[in-house]
């Protein structure tokens, strides 16, 4: 007779063992919670925050047995194994130190090795409520590291191209960003066109093609943009503007996010705002040594206006942020008001207007706060421009900018704005512009002789400078960039500010109070011996700082036209002058 064996499912019962397994370890960890005073919580039944799980990398989270699995702005919560484990302690020491507010939760083995399974799923980049990109610093820097050129960043973005959908957007907004800041860009372009998606940054001025990709991920990094930026997302056919921010090593870079409807979607434009951009000294700006003299002797009286004028992109602000920084002591007090506020400085006071404040009322409310010197972003109107003459003429130092394309340009323009001239005269110190121009890579430059219409450039330029120990001894040859042939994909590095500036003396101030134009106050500013931009422009061009073909793309110069009548006369061998 044969014995029938009873049926055993040896997968029904492991499984059943693994059951009773994590409800034992469940249950010891309920009742390890209740004798030491923590939390407890079953991550097995609990949702996962990426936004809190990135604030600590695998590595680190493994080794101390824990795992940040919630997050409400800078509140976490933590699930950890033990509370007297060192490297625990450690990392819970470091989020208190980084403003967070820390619970912690005792948690299972089973419950961990859940929550570390997120990991593989997640970017380092991660979305936060309060407009935050919070990027580690290890994963941030690693990130810039690696990318020391263009090249890279579109290999990297590229790369990222192919993951995932859904978990791509975040790579390809951190690559983005950090491919910007590697490359010191002051811009990120995304540009959608009928069929592709254009990415562009701008590098010291210049918008450079990255690459180009899918409308399908350009609507998902729009979202994901414009979720940071605190925007709309169903608005599609209006302008918006937002901000949000990357931490990296304990700095914050600021992101102003532009949001524009175009012919085939909304245009993206991300401006990077580095706080080491501004930590720049007077002598770095570029200001020729005989103007900075000058320039620092003006920054040290108690009053009177210093006007820096020039287009946007100009760096006017910058050149502004120096002078601030350096007349900067804790025994003065320093008001601004700004549209808007683009970097943070300490010991200042810094305002930023709005539609229900603004620069008029700023400066109004800045006056009673008894600054010593007050910063002005821009003179747009009467009012403004009325206010800020009047503080620099009652004991305050008063910076502010205009946009003129001279120097002497910014007297009749305040003229137009309906400030009486003969008051101008009285509170203004110095009025400057400035443009920006690329430096020249010493490596990635080669001399050329001068010769034609560069030579009568120079010629004429080098003429009318009058103080003749600013020029070079060896006038005959130039620089100009090596291309890419020749092993220079990038010739230049980093830009350096021309300058011209116009001093108020007697000469000046009469002919202010006459209403003159701006080319006979030009001509009457040629006395103070001050380089123009021009001539400070061929000065930086015959040292190698820069190029002709930059100069000419910042600032247009006239060639000189000579008489074609003094030609014919010269080859005939006669000396006769033509008259009219």
């Amino acid at each position: 007779m044969d014995v029938q064996m009873p049926h055993f499912n040896d997968q029904q019962q492991d499984k059943r063992i693994a059951e009773l397994h994590h409800k034992e370890e469940e249950e010891l960890a309920r009742i390890l919670s209740a004798k030491y005073g923590f939390g407890y919580v079953d991550l097995s039944n609990v949702s996962i925050s990426t936004d809190a799980l990135q604030l600590v990398n695998e590595v680190e989270a493994k080794k101390a047995l824990l795992a940040p699995f919630a997050r409400v702005g800078k509140k976490i919560s933590v699930g950890i194994k033990s509370p007297n484990k060192d490297e625990t302690r450690a990392i819970v020491d470091r989020l208190k130190e980084r403003g967070y507010t820390v619970t912690l939760f005792l948690v299972s083995t089973q419950s961990l090795e859940r929550a570390w399974g997120h990991y593989r799923d997640i970017s380092s980049a991660v979305e936060t409520k309060s407009g935050l990109l919070d990027i580690s610093n290890e994963d941030i820097q690693k990130t810039i590291s690696e990318i020391t050129t263009l090249d890279d960043a579109r290999e990297k973005i590229d790369d990222v191209l192919g993951k995932k959908k859904a978990y791509r957007i975040s790579s390809i907004l951190e690559i983005i960003l950090s491919g910007a800041l590697s490359q010191k860009a002051s811009d990120v372009h995304v540009e959608p066109e009928e069929t592709y998606v254009r990415l562009r940054f701008r590098l010291d001025g210049v918008l450079t093609n990255i690459l180009r990709f899918d409308r399908e991920t350009y609507g998902l990094l729009l979202s994901r943009i414009k979720l940071l930026s605190g925007l709309k997302l169903n608005i599609k056919n209006m302008a918006q503007d937002g901000r949000f921010s990357i931490r990296i090593d304990q700095k914050d870079i600021e992101i102003r996010t532009s949001v524009l409807p175009g012919a085939y979607g909304e245009s993206i434009v991300l401006r990077v705002l580095d706080p080491s951009t501004i930590a720049i000294s007077l002598e770095s700006l570029g200001i020729p040594e005989k103007l900075r003299t000058r320039i620092e002797h003006e920054l040290k009286k108690p009053n009177g206006m210093i006007l820096n004028t020039g287009p946007t992109g100009a760096g006017k602000t910058t050149t502004l942020y120096s002078f601030l920084r350096s007349v900067h002591s804790p025994n003065i007090k320093i008001v601004t008001i700004e549209d808007p506020v683009e970097y943070h400085l300490p010991g200042i006071v810094q305002t930023q207007v709005s539609e229900e404040y603004t620069f008029s009322q700023g400066l109004r409310s800045a006056l009673r706060q008894d600054p010593d010197i007050i910063m002005i972003g821009e003179i747009r109107d009467n009012d403004v421009a009325e206010t800020a003459i009047n503080a620099a003429l009652t004991g305050h130092l008063v910076f502010s900018t205009l946009h003129t394309n001279d120097a002497a340009g910014a007297f009749p323009r305040l003229i137009d704005l309906g400030v009486n001239s003969s008051v101008i005269s009285s509170a203004i110190n110095v009025v400057m512009a400035q443009r920006l121009i690329r430096r020249l890579k010493p490596s990635c430059r080669k001399e050329v002789p001068l010769r034609g219409g560069d030579k009568d450039r120079v010629d004429s330029v080098l003429a009318s400078i009058t103080d003749k120990s600013l020029i070079p001894k060896n006038t005959s040859v130039t620089w100009e960039p090596l291309s890419t042939t020749e092993g220079c994909e990038v010739p230049y590095e980093g830009r350096i500010g021309i300058f011209e500036a116009i001093f108020m003396d007697n000469a000046i101030e009469k002919l202010v109070e006459e209403n003159a134009r701006a080319h006979e106050i030009k001509e009457a500013a040629k006395k103070q011996e001050m380089l123009t931009m021009e001539q400070d422009g061929i000065l930086k061009v015959l040292a190698g700082t820069t190029s002709f073909s930059e100069l000419d793309r910042v600032l247009n110069i006239e060639v000189p036209q000579k008489d074609p009548r003094e030609e014919v006369s010269r080859s005939l061998g006669k000396k006769r002058i033509w008259e009219e």
